[in-house]
């Protein structure tokens, strides 16, 4: 148990009487799937760029086909050394279109798990969308929109059209949170010069948080995905404010939980041999065990990274295993480690995932 994970885990027992107790434990999880898409031209968009539709017209379903099954096979096991079986909760990105994530449920390994899709077509100029995955029998959806980002070249003024936030309400086994599902525009360019774009999406997302306190000043809400900025960032730890000690959280703050592993050297994914913490899922102060608040709260955050999602040799060692290089699929899995946090509640007699803490 990393040092972060067992300081969750002390704070939350402290909150409890020493008697022994049983607790219900959800993941709540985050994966960039790196440019899942499927073998089929889609004359709206410019999917000719992604890897599959460079390939050979033989080998695309073969190769969409074991895309699939890597995706599948590592979301069947994020969380489940805690919960015991797959996330509750799974925002991605990097995806096609709906067509994709269907597939993607419907995978043999995740079939049982009966998960629900919410999903918006992105104006993105490739069309990588983002998605919402939930289990049906443990969340029920009461509203799912998406939120224009509106961002304009400051040279000519055009619309630079890039991924769209999914915001989705509904209840956790009867406790109402929402998730917003990010996919932050990219550092083409170079940090500096994309700033601004990040920064607007932190804007975009902050102004959402607001108007959901507007409502109720105790609202769960949770910010998830791929933001292409490190949590040391202005966009994160300045304009989201999003907070590195718990202690220091107050209502209608953000606790972030992976600043802390940020600073600790923990990465989700390397460029030019260097690591970022780019996929993050953070909260709002009613998650936090402080806040006295029935319901879910939080316990845990994880990057899930076990050697097979990595490289073994090389000069890439330890790196996550993609599945693209250019045009050729590499058998592995995608260029970024998923992230998780579990969540958790006393259980009633009726609960049946659950874990002992003294």
């Amino acid at each position: 148990m990393s040092a972060l994970a067992y300081f969750a885990f002390a704070k939350a027992t402290t909150a409890q009487t020493t008697e022994a107790k049983q607790y219900k434990v959800q993941t709540i999880a985050f994966y960039n799937l790196e440019n899942l898409f499927d073998t089929e031209d889609d004359t709206t968009i410019f999917d000719e760029a992604s890897p599959i539709m460079e390939m050979d017209e033989g080998i695309r379903e073969e190769v969409y086909q074991k895309k699939l099954s890597n995706m599948a096979r590592v979301i069947r096991k994020i969380g489940a050394e805690k919960s015991q079986s797959a996330p509750t909760i799974l925002g991605v990105c990097e995806v096609e279109n709906r067509k994709v994530l269907e597939d993607l449920v419907n995978h043999p390994l995740l079939r049982e798990f009966d998960y629900g899709i919410e999903h918006f077509n992105s104006p993105d100029r490739r069309g990588i969308d983002t998605g919402f995955l939930y289990k049906k029998r443990e969340f029920k959806v009461l509203n799912s929109t998406l939120k224009e980002l509106l961002i304009y070249d400051p040279v000519d003024g055009d619309r630079i059209y890039t991924r769209d936030p999914i915001i989705v309400t509904g209840e956790l086994n009867g406790d109402k949170m929402t998730f917003i599902v990010n996919h932050w525009p990219s550092r083409s360019g170079g940090e500096q010069k994309s700033r601004s774009k990040r920064n607007a999406a932190a804007e975009l997302n902050k102004s959402i948080i607001d108007s959901l306190h507007s409502i109720d000043s105790m609202s769960k809400i949770f910010v998830m995905g791929d933001l292409n900025d490190d949590p040391t960032n202005e966009s994160v730890k300045d304009i989201l404010n999003a907070q590195e000690n718990r202690e220091e959280v107050k209502p209608q703050m953000i606790y972030n939980p992976y600043l802390q592993m940020h600073r600790d050297g923990y990465s989700t994914l390397f460029y030019r041999d260097a690591g970022n913490l780019f996929d993050q899922i953070m909260f709002t102060y009613p998650m936090l065990m402080e806040a006295n608040q029935s319901g879910y709260q939080y316990w845990q955050s994880h990057i899930y990274n076990p050697s097979f999602m990595s490289n073994k040799t090389g000069q890439y060692k330890g790196y996550p295993y993609r599945s693209f290089l250019g045009s050729t699929f590499t058998g592995g899995f995608s260029d970024h480690f998923p992230v998780y946090v579990y969540v958790v509640k006393e259980i009633t007699n009726d609960d049946q995932t659950n874990v002992d803490r003294d």
